[in-house]
C-alpha cells in the first residue's frame, strides 16, 4: 500500500503536464481554447487584429484549422507583419477564414473528404493516406480538440487562398 502513495502523485504530475488532449475544451470556445494553448499565439494576435473575435466565439458550430505559432513563422519575413497592418484587414481575413469550414467536421469525416469548401468562399483540398492528412499543403498535428462551438485540427503550415 505505501507504493500508493508515491505513484499515484506521480501519475497525476505527468497527467496535468501533458499537451492538451482532444475533448479536454468543451467549455471553451474556439477563441479561448486557442488562446489557452500557448502554441497559437499569432494564431490569435491574427484573429484579433483581423476582427473575427466574436465571430469565432459565436454559435458555430466551425471546423478551424490552426496553424501554430511554428507554422506562421515559416511565412516569408516580413509577411506576417505586413498582414497584421490596419491598411490589409481584408487579406489578413481572407488568409484566416480560408482556414475554417462551417460545421463540425471530426478527424474521422475529414479523411473521407477530398476537399471542402471554406467560410471565405474558397475551397481546401484534402488528401489522406497513410502518411497522415494534408489540407492543401499543410499537414495535419493534431486533430479532434473539441470545444463548446466546434472544432480545431491542428496543422503545421499556414495554408493561403488562391487570388
Amino acid at each position: 500500500m505505501m507504493w500508493k502513495k508515491f505513484i499515484a502523485p506521480a501519475v497525476l504530475a505527468m497527467a496535468l503536464s501533458l499537451p492538451l488532449a482532444a475533448g479536454d475544451h468543451h467549455a471553451k470556445d474556439i477563441v479561448d481554447t486557442a488562446a489557452g494553448a500557448g502554441s497559437f499565439n499569432t494564431l490569435v494576435a491574427a484573429v484579433k487584429a483581423a476582427g473575427l473575435v466574436e465571430t469565432l466565439k459565436g454559435p458555430g458550430p466551425f471546423t478551424v484549422f490552426a496553424p501554430t505559432d511554428e507554422a506562421f513563422a515559416k511565412l516569408p519575413a516580413g509577411t506576417l507583419e505586413d498582414l497584421l497592418k490596419p491598411e490589409n484587414k481584408q487579406k489578413l481575413v481572407s488568409i484566416l477564414t480560408y482556414h475554417v469550414v462551417p460545421g463540425k467536421v471530426m478527424a474521422a469525416d475529414v479523411t473521407r473528404l477530398k476537399k471542402a469548401k471554406t467560410v471565405q468562399g474558397q475551397e481546401i483540398r484534402i488528401r489522406a493516406n497513410s502518411g497522415g492528412v494534408m489540407v492543401d499543403n499543410a499537414k495535419v498535428i493534431q486533430t479532434d480538440i473539441e470545444t463548446s462551438n466546434g472544432v480545431i485540427h491542428v496543422i503545421d503550415t499556414v495554408i493561403m487562398p488562391k487570388n
